[in-house]
């Protein structure tokens, strides 16, 4: 599951901050005398929203539609007067990205202005994964803790390319077999995850009807079966195509359950303002999504939003904070993400993820033009804090509270050579980003890494914003044994 994989996940580990939104390719412009697929999706829109007339939407651009576009334009404050060279008539980027919002009714693209679904008046519910790649530490960590509890989702079952559910994690024998009976005995619900990352099988799959249902039935089934409290459904790397084949997956898949609950975990939405600088260019594939939040309201028990490997993604908090500055998730970030979903999904069903691991990067200071981050792996935290005591650094609060420090690589390199730190974590796919920072929280002009990490403390925070913001509850990712211990102290 989720994008952020530990050491002992080696096949699933990917980076969600690659190229920035804002690189990727726009739609191209149209105006007076364009013609194509293209001007009948316009057209088709402008009718919907009552700028134009119903059977306009012959694929030219005549006079109507340039009129229409003019009145859309004079609404939307975008241009009201001029002539074609000045914009006024044109669909170009800035209208483009206009109208894209105002048809987003059940997938707000930004949270200004947004109302949101009332609080959540449910119990808090405290959630959290048990990673079958650590069985043995993860059922350990989590036995003693299971009154704190009021689910547990074991990474149980994955689907095959042709569309069968595997049971990845053997979860009929030990030490799931004993985890799950305690689970049951002090009334924690067993909710096993499905996960999938094959974007271009998951749309193979549910775009055929027959593999589709096939699907729904194969998991209600096991869910009824072995005595599960449900299923969550952790299907990632979607593409925006398969959008409404996921929707009817999970409205066939609800209407199967019975009374057995669907939990639905998805990446993270970020409004268009965090993801784009004021005034810059929007793609019109920026609110392109993969998830139907309106649908999901309707065929999912609970949402769980994984609300973290931020990094470098959030422009604005990246002008804001002090450098280095990259975080699993600062509770800013967290909060406007939360606040777009609860626009569309019903606050008494928004569960928010909570990481438990870190990232460490090289940093290189850049001459006027703030930070070049590379992101290297993904660790668990006593990989952090070994490293800080063996170069006798005390590791302090980021910008975005959670722990860190920097450290120059080649004294490590002298303290502890290569291959004496039993943690050490596998290497990601290189991903480099290069960002403004407000300031800088360290005085150098040198290349240096960058740790930083989710301790107990950043867990409080994340629960104490949960309940602030109304939500049903909070999940741990994860549950594996690595986590800061402290952790069980402020899940309550």
């Amino acid at each position: 599951m989720k994008r952020t994989l530990i050491i002992t996940l080696p096949f699933l580990f990917s980076v969600l901050f690659l190229a920035p939104m804002a690189t990727f390719a726009a739609a191209r412009s149209l105006s007076l005398g364009s013609s194509g697929s293209d001007v009948v999706t316009l057209q088709t829109t402008l009718i919907a929203k009552g700028y134009l007339a119903a059977g306009k939407n012959t694929g030219y651009f005549g006079p109507l539609t340039q009129a229409a576009v003019q009145k859309f334009q004079c609404a939307k404050k975008i241009i009201c007067a001029g002539a074609a060279v000045d914009g006024y008539g044109i669909y170009g980027p800035k209208t483009q990205a206009a109208l894209q919002i105002a048809s987003a009714t059940t997938q707000p693209a930004t949270i200004a202005g947004g109302s949101l679904t009332a609080r959540a008046t449910g119990a808090f519910e405290v959630s959290g994964w048990a990673p079958y790649w650590r069985a043995a530490s993860s059922t350990k960590d989590i036995l003693p803790h299971l009154s704190q509890l009021t689910s547990v989702m074991p990474f149980g079952y994955s689907v095959t390319t042709s569309g069968k559910l595997a049971d990845t994690a053997h979860i009929g024998e030990e030490p799931w077999t004993s985890f799950i009976a305690a689970a049951k005995q002090n009334k924690v619900k067993v909710i096993p995850s499905v996960m999938w990352g094959n974007g271009a099988a998951i749309h193979s799959v549910l775009s055929d009807t027959t593999k589709r249902i096939a699907l729904e039935d194969e998991i209600a089934n096991t869910v009824k079966q072995n005595g599960f409290d449900g299923i969550d459904i952790d299907f990632e790397a979607k593409q925006a195509q398969t959008i409404n084949y996921f929707s009817t997956f999970l409205k066939g898949l609800y209407q199967r359950m019975g009374d057995k609950l669907v939990y639905c975990t998805v990446e993270v939405r970020m409004p268009l303002e965090d993801r784009f600088s004021p005034g810059a260019t929007i793609p019109a594939d920026a609110t392109d999504y993969a998830n139907d939040y309106a649908e999901m309201n309707k065929y999912c028990d609970r949402v769980e939003i994984m609300a973290y490997d931020q990094g470098t993604i959030d422009v604005r908090l990246n002008a804001a904070r002090s450098a280095p500055y990259a975080p699993v998730a600062d509770p800013g970030w967290v909060e406007n993400i939360v606040n777009l979903a609860a626009q569309s999904i019903s606050r008494n069903k928004i569960i928010i993820g909570i990481p438990t691991y870190g990232y460490e990067y090289t940093v290189t200071p850049l001459a006027g033009a703030g930070f070049q981050y590379k992101v290297l792996w993904a660790f668990n935290p006593n990989y952090a804090t070994q490293i800080a005591a063996q170069l006798g650094i005390t590791p302090h609060r980021t910008s975005a509270n959670e722990m860190g420090f920097i450290y120059d690589p080649k004294v490590l390199a002298a303290v502890a050579p290569s291959g004496e730190n039993s943690t050490q974590t596998q290497q990601a796919t290189a991903s480099t980003t290069v960002v403004q920072n407000l300031g800088s929280q360290v005085d150098t002009t040198q290349p240096f890494n960058y740790m930083t990490w989710s301790d107990a403390q950043a867990i409080k925070d994340k629960v104490d914003l949960a309940k602030r913001l109304g939500v049903r509850g909070v999940a741990i990712f994860s549950m594996g044994g690595g986590e800061d211990q402290g952790m069980w102290g402020v899940l309550k």
